[in-house]
């Protein structure tokens, strides 16, 4: 049973511009956060530069005048540490409450700065602690009010240009991934095309997969879809010539067949007929029917010999050992000479034994067929040729006659069963149009091939074996 496709799940484009759209959101958060902790840490790198600036100053003040600058919106001042115990100098900026400056200026034990964030009256502040000589401790604290709205600034500047990017990389993803992937959906709709034809008896499937849009790979899905409905047009055409064979093989068969047993069934009653009125023409009738009898006989051979042939796979109908194929062409034409001597026979042999495996009895059942068919198609007197001989690897036999020949419009069926090339000759003279048929497949069963080549005055079938 088919599965049909989920209408509740997003499509394919939409799925693949989501997860790009996942991916970049990461990208973008990476990205950000990688700008925006290096604005944050440059701006710091800056207010401390700046801090130490000023603090160089304070401390000239400091020797000059004895006291400290006020710098607006900055605190300092200067400590006295003794035994990890930071007391302010007066006079001092300092704010309500300056725990956190004398934790500083106590953690100040070499020569090294000692920086530290805090919260000074509900604001954040840089707090910088350096030694100011005499055992004194120069600490200040400046506000970064100004670098952390920068920063948010950049934050929101960098959340609100991703975003937008973001959106737009979703939306335009998703419009160039489903005009990428439109071609899928073109061969989804051609394959379903192809489901609403009926194939029952259509040799031909009229649609394809056009277009040369969406890339070398999806070049390479099209056209091996392509291919596949080639494979299929040539698989549907070969299974359509097969059915309409068997039909007509049926269909010729049943009218084969009906015509012996109608006349073995109107002989018999002549034959009761006679036997009670008439007993000196009993047998005139029991003669003709034995005469029906063995054509429908050699009809049911024929037809029996075909079906194992096509079923040569599970029992080959051959029987093949080394033999001379020269000796069997001259019987053949022996044979030939006998039965029609109104037709001149000319045979050409290469002169020594030919030997290679076959089956005598069937290829001589070939040679046989193209010699009756070549002396009841052409008039009394017509040259018929007997060649054997050696091509490319091959053994070649090849009979041929100067009759009238074949139509070229005739040409491509004559290997067809029951095909007749004058369906007005009786079968009497034309026979059942299998002749040709067994002989092809007889051929085609050593492994080799039978041409036919035919004009006006001269019609040539070649029969080819190979020797290994």
């Amino acid at each position: 049973m088919t599965r049909l496709p989920d209408r509740r799940k997003p499509r394919l484009g939409t799925r693949l511009a989501l997860g790009l759209g996942a991916l970049a959101l990461g990208v973008f958060a990476a990205v950000g956060y990688v700008m925006v902790s290096s604005m944050e840490n440059y701006l710091a790198g800056k207010l401390d530069d700046q801090m130490k600036q000023s603090q160089i100053a304070l401390e000239k003040d400091l020797v000059a005048s004895g006291r400290l600058n006020k710098i607006y919106g900055w605190y300092a001042a200067v400590y006295d540490v003794r035994d990890g115990r930071a007391t302010p100098r007066l006079p001092a900026q300092l704010p309500a409450d300056a725990t956190e400056l004398a934790e500083v200026a106590a953690e100040v034990t070499g020569d090294e700065p000692v920086f530290r964030t805090a919260q000074l009256n509900g604001s954040t502040y840089r707090l910088r602690g350096c030694p100011s000589g005499d055992g004194t401790v120069l600490v200040s604290a400046a506000p970064m009010n100004d670098l952390n709205t920068t920063v948010r600034q950049l934050v929101m500047v960098v959340v609100g240009t991703f975003v937008l990017a973001l959106i737009a990389f979703v939306v335009i993803g998703r419009a160039v991934l489903r005009r990428g992937l439109q071609p899928l959906s073109d061969m989804a709709k051609t394959a379903h095309d192809i489901t609403s034809h009926d194939l029952t008896d259509s040799a031909r499937l009229a649609v394809r997969a056009e277009g040369r849009n969406g890339g070398v790979e999806v070049e390479e899905l099209r056209s091996a879809f392509n291919k596949m409905l080639e494979h299929i047009d040539s698989s549907l055409a070969a299974r359509t010539a097969a059915e309409q064979r068997l039909r007509r093989f049926i269909a010729d068969a049943s009218h084969e067949l009906r015509t012996p047993l109608t006349s073995i069934r109107g002989y018999a009653d002549l034959f009761r007929y006679a036997a009670a009125n008439a007993p000196e023409e009993r047998e005139a009738h029991l003669e003709r029917l034995r005469s029906e009898a063995a054509r429908m006989s050699v009809l049911l051979d024929d037809l029996l010999l075909l079906a194992r042939l096509d079923s040569a796979e599970s029992e080959t109908p051959l029987r093949p050992a080394e033999h001379d194929l020269s000796e069997l062409v001259r019987e053949a034409a022996d044979a030939f000479q006998a039965a029609r001597p109104d037709h001149p026979l000319r045979v050409a042999e290469v002169g020594q034994p030919l030997r290679l495996r076959f089956d005598a009895l069937r290829l001589r059942q070939v040679v046989d067929n193209l010699l009756t068919n070549a002396a009841l198609h052409t008039p009394p007197g017509t040259t018929v040729s007997l060649d054997v001989g050696v091509e490319n690897g091959h053994a070649t036999v090849r009979v041929s006659d100067a009759g009238p020949g074949i139509p070229p419009a005739e040409q491509a069926r004559v290997f067809d069963r029951f095909y007749r090339v004058d369906d007005s000759r009786t079968r009497d003279r034309g026979g059942s149009g299998l002749g040709l048929a067994v002989a092809h497949s007889l051929v085609a069963a050593h492994g080799g091939a039978i041409e036919l080549d035919s004009r006006p005055g001269a019609t040539t079938f070649t029969i080819r074996i190979p020797r290994h």
